[in-house]
């Protein structure tokens, strides 16, 4: 049985990758919804990672960005990561807010909440095809954001589920209106019972 998700084998990263592809239907519908414009979203890209190598794929430790965590509760355990770099939560917060795409943010608390709601909803789009497939509970906590260097933000999941698993899901968003593009990371970190508990709901194990 594949507990962990370093033992996790094509035929198990397939099924995530098709949990990924349902939920990044289910977000860029949702994107649209909160938007009011056509947003289309590439396939994402879906693949299994140490945490030591996540700070690089968002273009280093002192790159900045906004993140918003979620903690998991329910029939999993664990965390989910939506990343934004600047320039994303720039256009995002300005098409929200009817303003110039080059106008600067400044993130005071009506732009940190547009961004946590973002995060939150997108993040929920593939939590809730997680919870459909599986029929596992799965609730999202109350999210909390920060505006901080992809290093430190990354620090808060790693303390916490380093200890029984240093390996993390990753899921890479590229939402388009045909003109502009947005690139959102997600990150699923379930603790180490929880992935047995998922791969066993999806009968892969």
């Amino acid at each position: 049985m594949a507990d962990n998700i370093s033992g996790l084998n094509n035929f198990h990263l397939d099924v995530l990758k098709e949990i990924g592809n349902i939920g990044a239907g289910n977000a860029a519908t949702a994107l649209a919804k909160l938007l009011d414009k056509r947003i289309e979203m590439r396939v994402p890209q879906i693949r299994i990672m140490r945490f030591s190598e996540v700070s690089d794929v968002l273009g280093g430790a002192e790159t900045p960005v906004i993140g918003i965590l979620l903690q998991l509760q329910g029939d999993i355990s664990g965390s989910m990561m939506f990343i934004l770099d600047y320039p994303s939560s720039r256009m995002l917060v300005n098409i929200l807010m009817g303003k110039p795409m080059e106008t600067e943010l400044e993130y005071d608390e009506m732009t940190c909440s547009v961004l946590t709601e973002i995060g939150n909803i997108l993040a929920g789009s593939y939590l809730s095809a997680l919870s459909n497939l599986t029929n596992l509970k799965i609730i999202p906590d109350v999210p909390a954001l920060a505006i901080d260097m992809a290093g430190a933000i990354l620090s808060v999941p790693a303390i916490e589920f380093g200890k029984t698993s240093d390996t993390v899901l990753y899921i890479e968003n590229v939402f388009t209106d045909g003109c502009d593009s947005v690139i959102g990371d997600l990150f699923l970190v379930p603790d180490e019972l929880s992935y047995g508990k998922l791969l066993e709901a999806l009968g892969v194990v």
